[in-house]
Formats: C-alpha cells, structure tokens, sequence
C-alpha cells in the first residue's frame, strides 16, 4: 500500500503545480486609450500608451509635452514621435498631453503650468489602475520645454521627476524678453503673462525654470539648435552653466547649423542620445 500511496501524493502535488500555473494571471496587454480627460477643460485631454507585461513595480513613465509658444500646438504634433519612443524605450508607459493654450483675454500664465502640474496627479492617482511605477520622465519641445523643465525644478509633489528631455526651451522669461532673437518675441511674452517683466515681475520670476534650480534638481538633457530664431540657444546655455555650477547631471547637445527643430540625422541622433541618457539615470 504504501507505494500506492506514494504515488498517489506525487501524483496530487504536480496537479497543484499545474493548477497554480494556470491560474496565474496573463501578462497585460498593450492598451491605447485617446483623449482621456485629466480635467473639465475640452482641451485637459491626453493620450495614453501602455505597455504590454507592464507592473506597477517595474513600468517607467514619460509625459510629452507639446510646443507651440504655449498659445497653439497640440499633442498630437508629438503622435508621430510615440512609435519613436516606443522601438527606443519598450517597456515604457507613455503620456501625451494637452493643456490649455493662451489667448489675449485668457489663460495667462500660470494656466499651462497648473495644468501639466494637474497631469500628473491624475497619472499619479491612477498608477495602480494603468499598472505603472512612480518613475516620471518629463519630454517637451519649446513651450512644451518650458513647461517640462518648469514642473520638474519647482514641484516634488506629487512625485520628483527622475529625469527632463528639454528640446530647446525657454529657462529665463526676463533675459528671452530683454535679448529677443526675434522682435515678436516680447509680445508674445506679454500675451501669455499679460504684461511685461516690470508690471509682472513676479509672474515672469514664477514661470522661469532658472528660478528653481538646486543641486537637487533632476538630471536633465538639453538640445538645441545654433540658428534657432525663435529660443536663442543662449537660454539654454544659461540652464547648462546652471546646472554645472551646482552639480546637478546634465547633457547639452548643440546642433550648429539647425534651428526651431530639425529633421533627418540630427534627430536620429538626439533620440539616441536621448535614450542614452535616460537608460543612464532612470532607473
């Protein structure tokens, strides 16, 4: 009897084993979900890209954040750079935002910044239901920069940023202001902070991402290109000899002959350095 019995509880524990592998749960798939509401405004949209056997343990996030001198543009001139991203970070849960632009009676400044800010509550509130970590990665392009570099230096609530991609943005509204690259320049600058650095001396301190600089800061890569006729490549230097000076880890990749943007090459070569940089200090 006792062989019998042998094999009979042999028999019983590989049943279990077979039934605990059965029962484990499916890897999650990969979801895409478009204009997903972070806000009651139309335009508090953003669109969301989640990875295939993401955890909440282990999956890293980037928000993008568009251009457009924070008055037009929309996330979905980012679309096309998602794939990019996807092939060069797999594993990656993906944010696309919108937030709301600038007019000449309405959404001054601070609105853009509170509505990045109010972003990423909501991704952060929602991390256990999207299966994503708390380790944010901010991407913009000019205004959109602008809006990355100023989130990631001035807030720690509701997470602190593991990293910034800055694509030519502006870091210091009084200096763009006073040494335009272009004569426009200024009155855009009025229009979004509805006025000038001396009648709104506050708001243009509050929105410069130079204003919040400390050794703690995230690390951070910057691009930027030697014509750019719209962010003068000095605002960029001024964040770059910043952040030298307190030794925060930082990139500065300057492109001579490009301007507001670029194609071809040039861009293959920032995503790569870009992708470098991040698999460095994200982790």
């Amino acid at each position: 009897m006792k062989p019998v019995i042998a094999l009979i509880a042999v028999a019983l524990f590989f049943a279990s084993c077979r039934k605990d592998v059965s029962d484990a749960p499916a890897p999650l798939k990969a979801e895409t979900t478009l204009n997903t509401p972070y806000g009651a405004d139309p335009l508090q949209k953003m669109d969301i890209y989640l990875p295939a056997g993401r955890t909440a343990a282990s999956t890293k996030v980037i928000i993008m954040i568009h251009g457009g001198g924070w008055t037009q543009g929309d996330k979905t001139d980012f679309t096309a750079y998602v794939d990019t991203l996807k092939k060069r970070l797999p594993g990656y849960a993906i944010f696309n935002i919108n937030y709301r632009l600038a007019t000449r009676t309405a959404n001054f400044f601070p609105a853009q910044e509170n509505d990045v800010k109010q972003a990423l509550e909501f991704i952060f509130s929602k991390r256990n239901e999207y299966n994503i970590s708390d380790k944010f990665v901010l991407l913009g392009a000019s205004a959109g920069g602008h809006l990355a570099l100023l989130h990631a230096y001035k807030y720690t609530s509701p997470v602190k940023i593991k990293a910034v991609v800055d694509f030519f943005g502006p870091t210091e509204l009084v200096n763009m202001y006073n040494n335009p690259p272009n004569p426009l320049i200024p009155l855009l600058l009025i229009q979004v902070t509805g006025g000038n650095p001396t009648t709104h001396a506050t708001i243009y301190q509050q929105s410069s991402p130079m204003s919040f600089v400390t050794s703690q800061s995230p690390p951070t890569i910057i691009l930027h290109g030697g014509t750019d006729i719209v962010v003068a490549p000095s605002q960029s230097v001024l964040l770059k000899n910043q952040l030298q000076t307190l030794g925060v880890t930082h990139q500065y990749v300057y492109y001579s002959t490009e301007g507001h943007g670029w194609t071809g090459p040039n861009l293959v070569d920032s995503f790569e350095k870009i992708t470098a940089f991040i698999n460095a200090n994200v982790n």
